[in-house]
């Protein structure tokens, strides 16, 4: 089992299960309330930016701060992965997005997500977390950057 005092051994442990997964990167941020997305997000939300998307005006307070989604949390683990298909669009009337080809990248990258997950508590015991692929009240983005996988302009 990992402690503190080896941490930095369990973080590369970690984004190496997330290589052998198919995840081309894995950073990892400490989970926290995002002080500085606050007020761009409360900011973008009352000039209606969100259009349609009235799911976006609901649990602010989770979007900003993962603790409230799962208590205890300590980390925020992102990661980034290539859904690119080689195949084409067979009739040229229409387009279809590459994402769309092949099975539904929410339930391949869940699956990988739930293995890396049960890898973790395999490393450090039972503990208690969630995946998310696109269902959960967080600003994915946000913490792509906090963990060092991009950047929002």
């Amino acid at each position: 089992m990992y402690n503190h005092s080896n941490i930095d051994s369990l973080t590369i442990d970690i984004k190496t299960k997330a290589k052998t997964l198919g995840f081309m990167s894995c950073g990892i941020s400490k989970a926290g309330f995002l002080e500085e997305e606050a007020p761009k997000l409360e900011n973008w939300l009352n000039k209606n930016m969100n259009g349609e998307m009235s799911y976006m005006e609901r649990n602010f307070d989770m979007r900003l701060d993962p603790t409230k989604i799962v208590e205890g949390a300590k980390s925020v683990i992102s990661l980034t992965y290539n859904y690119y298909t080689e195949k084409t669009c067979e009739d040229s009337n229409f387009k279809i997005s590459k994402y769309a080809y092949g099975n539904d990248y929410h339930f391949v990258i869940k699956n990988k997500l739930k293995d890396l997950f049960e890898y973790i508590k395999e490393k450090t015991g039972d503990i208690n977390g969630r995946v998310f692929v696109d269902s959960a009240p967080i600003l994915e983005r946000a913490w792509a950057e906090k963990s060092g996988l991009g950047w929002i302009f």
